[in-house]
């Protein structure tokens, strides 16, 4: 191979040559190359990618380095621009395929299948690389600059391909590393709510998602996530616990809110009256909500004047019930009470209202008592 800028007696095709734009022409350039003639460059020798006329690649001074294709016995010669730019390009393209670097690109065509980018060569993007998400319209992304990777590269076959889906990636992973070690156990932190499943919620917090397990929604009973968050929702969490290994980040939603606990002991106190709502039965009793999401606990042995085989005799999921209260512990979280010392109350002064009655005869009054004791000893 030769270059000249002066005078050229002789040219072998392989020659790289300098030379002068003379002339732009819609399908061709003509170079002065220092020969006898000018040369030739056809639009297809341009450029890798496709383009509409010459001029959208060179103008008229133009100084360019071409490459010798092809020589005719009438002094024609046939340059090639592009040939030149791909062998410089490959060099470079090597060099950031085996560093795996990350460099910027212009998408200037879009094909069936995918993108198209200047990189010196033709580097094509397939749609499944572009982004992380389905694109159906790829018409904003002419002109538009990406940051890109390449995944294959073959220069006997000239291919070139290209990723950007995977550089948005590997920036996810990065913060996703990033968030896990700035964690730490205690920590509140404001996420997005991702996705509801039946167990809990899965919440973004920053490039990764920790899980809020149902129970942790809330201070009350949850039978759904949905009932007290949705999909969308910027909420408070705590962290519970962080696993870096299998990046799995426990929080809690719950931690985070005005327990229902807080000041109990002020607003009940031992001896009350409260209307409540049975919201479980359990084998050793009822639990009834007294307050929003403050539930205390009917012993077995308290939900009647009587014996009682299961709570399920007596009472059912959701009715309306009064209690009182046997004791209150806030620390702790327990509330005891009482259905059976209300019946025994209600009775003692049913008894004493009939001891009341001056008209009441002694043998009416032992019926009564005997009713009441018949009734318990059933």
């Amino acid at each position: 191979m030769s270059e000249s800028s002066n005078e050229i007696t002789q040219l072998n095709i392989g020659d790289r040559v300098t030379g002068t734009v003379v002339k732009v022409e819609d399908k061709q350039i003509l170079v002065d190359i220092g020969y006898k003639t000018e040369g030739i460059v056809p639009i297809g020798e341009l450029s890798s990618l496709h383009i509409e006329t010459a001029s959208d690649v060179v103008q008229e001074n133009d100084s360019l380095t071409l490459y010798v294709k092809k020589m005719d016995d009438d002094d024609e010669i046939i340059l090639s621009k592009k040939a030149v730019d791909a062998e410089q390009a490959w060099e470079t393209l090597e060099e950031k395929y085996e560093n795996g670097d990350v460099f910027e690109t212009e998408i200037k065509e879009i094909v069936k299948g995918g993108l198209v980018a200047d990189v010196g060569v033709r580097g094509f993007m397939p749609a499944s690389l572009a982004e992380t998400y389905y694109v159906e319209d790829f018409s904003d992304y002419i002109n538009q600059s990406l940051s890109v990777k390449i995944v294959d590269l073959d220069r006997e076959q000239n291919r070139v391909i290209l990723s950007h889906k995977d550089v948005v990636l590997d920036k996810m992973e990065a913060e996703k590393q990033e968030v896990l070690q700035s964690l730490s156990e205690g920590q509140v932190i404001e996420g997005t709510v991702q996705r509801l499943t039946n167990f809990g919620a899965f919440i973004d917090i920053g490039g990764i998602d920790g899980l809020v397990h149902i129970s942790q929604l809330a201070h009350e009973h949850v039978e759904k996530p949905s009932d007290v968050i949705a999909e969308g929702d910027k909420i408070n969490v705590e962290v519970l616990s962080v696993d870096e290994e299998n990046e799995r980040i426990s929080l809690s939603r719950k931690n985070t809110l005005a327990g229902p606990w807080e000041n109990v002991e002020d607003q009940i106190s031992r001896g009350d009256v409260l209307d409540g709502t049975v919201k479980r039965l359990v084998n050793f009793g009822a639990f009834v909500e007294v307050l929003p999401g403050v539930e205390g606990l009917v012993h077995i042995s308290q939900i009647a004047n009587r014996h009682v085989g299961t709570p399920q005799e007596v009472l059912e999921v959701g009715q309306e019930i009064q209690v009182k209260v046997l004791d209150v512990n806030e620390q702790d979280e327990r509330i005891s009470l009482s259905i059976k010392e209300l019946e025994q109350e209600q009775e003692a002064s049913e008894v004493k209202q009939y001891e009341k009655d001056d008209d009441q005869s002694g043998f009416q009054l032992g019926d009564f008592i005997g009713e009441k004791l018949d009734k318990y000893r059933h």
